[in-house]
């Protein structure tokens, strides 16, 4: 892959960095920050007293008995078990949401195993768990994410939080919902709070640690505290999935924010095809490539939180009606003689080979295929001109009125008044975007090319060989997938040598989410074998 690919994926949006042995590892750009140079670790701007305070009397009659107790029915365990235990009354849904805030307060900040993963919590989120239970019908599904408390990420608007994607500037941006929480809400979910995310989606600084951003500190990865990259900019959330803050998480991407930390943190995640979740009321990047999608433990987890989240959205000129996802025809269709399109270079990857050998044995035809090397010009062109018209839409129609910010300009300015705490790692990519002058014209030809050549890559694979599926490694293709506008998910693959999650990744064309997941849920059957961090157990 070329160095312009590499930047791509390393610098822009996706932070993730792999062994030194590994595939991702030829070529990556010398101006990536490495993940253990931080400047900054903690949050300066959280206040744990008041972030908890509204918990203080529930959290102070949770014994530890309780927690113990309480452990085996929601450690690690999918949404369906959870909603089963519910049903059986060993469980409520104040238990598992004081159980959750329980785990954070005790794990995610302020101590030896702190990870900084969650930025601020709903002080409504008891009373509205009480209130599930209350409601709970009688002849509620298994596989619904009613009473499930979801953290999303903060770029994503929600009612009564604060969305501040990180920076300080946006720390007083109280909004409504957006169309995706409305979605969630609609299908009974509550929401726990938000997770922190590389600063403006790792769209900013330009050479600073993944999982960074001045209002949430420094996310570690649970995996290897320290020591092994969080990936971006979901950061955040896949964090939280992994060490058991939620029933699951919202991230989002617009190359390789959802796959790469999801991977790193042994998560499934699932980037969508663009247009089938509505991306109103998310603060942006880029209104060609972003999509928001569900970060889970599992696979099921994921399509019961995609099937909620998916939905038209008459405001958003991308958005689409879609059918949800059959979960009882996942387990009814077999793999075999499915035809599964894979890397010739990634078998020199042992868990890659692994996997790939499991799909081989359960009946899946592997077709070897060594793709051709296609440019990806001017990516980052696109990136800073749709930014610099999106990021004053969003702050005209979905943030709050009386921020007083109405361009990146703006906010260049205003964090310029105090670097030290708003842009320790500098401003570059904001200053770029400010500098880019790249004509409309040029845009629109920057934007088809770009389609074009992506599409390009991934249909000549699929068509020439009759694929069912591509099958990637974490987010090595993401660049791709992003200007192609077609969906992946990444499965957990098992641990590197060094301890580090790795993710099988698969690919298809636009509006193939079944097909992504019905490969993606068997694969997990097979493997029967998802790592969890030791130390966060």
């Amino acid at each position: 892959m070329n160095k312009v690919l590499f930047f791509i994926s390393f610098l822009l949006l996706i932070g993730c960095r792999n062994t030194k042995n590994s595939l991702e590892s030829k070529g990556e750009d010398s101006s990536v920050k490495s993940f253990t140079d931080f400047k900054i670790e903690d949050s300066k701007f959280i206040d744990m007293n008041s972030l908890f305070e509204p918990f203080d009397f529930e959290l102070s009659v949770f014994s530890k008995a309780k927690y113990e107790f309480l452990k085996p029915l929601i450690m690690n365990n999918d949404i369906p078990t959870l909603q089963k235990n519910i049903s059986k009354g060993i469980l409520s849904y104040k238990d598992l949401t004081i159980f959750y805030l329980y785990r954070i307060k005790n794990y995610d900040r302020m101590n030896e195993k702190s990870l900084n993963s969650v930025i601020s919590l709903n002080p409504e989120i008891i009373k509205q768990a009480i209130e599930k239970d209350k409601n709970r019908p009688k002849d509620l599904s298994n596989y619904s994410i009613y009473g499930m408390p979801i953290l999303l990420k903060d770029n994503i608007n929600s009612k009564g939080l604060i969305t501040t994607a990180g920076a300080v500037a946006l720390m007083d941006n109280i909004t409504d919902d957006s169309f995706l929480v409305a979605q969630l809400k609609a299908s009974g979910a509550l929401i726990l709070g938000k997770t922190n995310l590389s600063e403006w989606a790792y769209f900013f600084c330009g050479n600073c640690p993944s999982g960074y951003s001045a209002v949430g500190g420094q996310t570690f990865n649970p995996y290897g505290r320290k020591t092994i990259d969080t990936g971006g900019s979901s950061s955040g959330s896949a964090v939280a999935v992994t060490a058991n803050f939620c029933a699951a998480a919202v991230g989002s991407e617009t190359s390789g924010s959802i796959l790469s930390p999801s991977s790193q943190n042994a998560c499934v995640g699932l980037k969508p095809t663009i247009g089938a979740v509505s991306r109103c009321g998310i603060v942006p990047i880029s209104s060609t490539l972003d999509t928001a999608g569900p970060i889970t433990r599992y696979v099921i987890d994921n399509i019961l939180l995609f099937n909620s989240m998916i939905g038209k959205d008459n405001y958003d000129s991308k958005s689409k009606t879609i059918s949800k996802i059959n979960i009882m025809n996942l387990s009814k269709g077999s793999i075999i003689g499915k035809r599964v399109g894979v890397v010739k270079e990634f078998l020199n990857d042992s868990l890659y080979d692994s996997a790939v050998q499991l799909l081989k044995k359960e009946g899946a035809v592997i077709i070897s295929v060594e793709p051709k090397e296609v440019d990806l010009p001017n990516f980052l062109k696109l990136l800073n001109l749709d930014m610099k018209v999106d990021l004053p839409n969003y702050l005209k129609l979905y943030a709050n009125n009386k921020l007083p910010f109405d361009s990146v300009k703006s906010i260049v300015d205003f964090n310029k008044n105090d670097s030290l705490n708003r842009a320790p790692y500098g401003q570059k990519l904001f200053e770029g975007i400010i500098a880019d002058e790249t004509t409309d014209f040029q845009s629109k030809k920057i934007k088809s090319k770009l389609k074009t050549n992506g599409r390009a890559f991934f249909d000549s694979l699929i068509n020439n060989n009759q694929l069912d599926v591509f099958l990637s490694i974490n987010n090595y293709h993401a660049g791709y997938a992003a200007v192609a506008e077609y969906p992946a998910l990444t499965v957990p693959m098992g641990l590197s040598i060094n301890g580090e999650p790795r993710g099988l990744t698969f690919i298809s064309k636009s509006f193939k989410e079944n097909d992504l997941y019905f490969f993606g849920y068997n694969f997990e059957n097979f493997f029967k074998k998802r790592p969890v961090p030791k130390n966060y157990n």
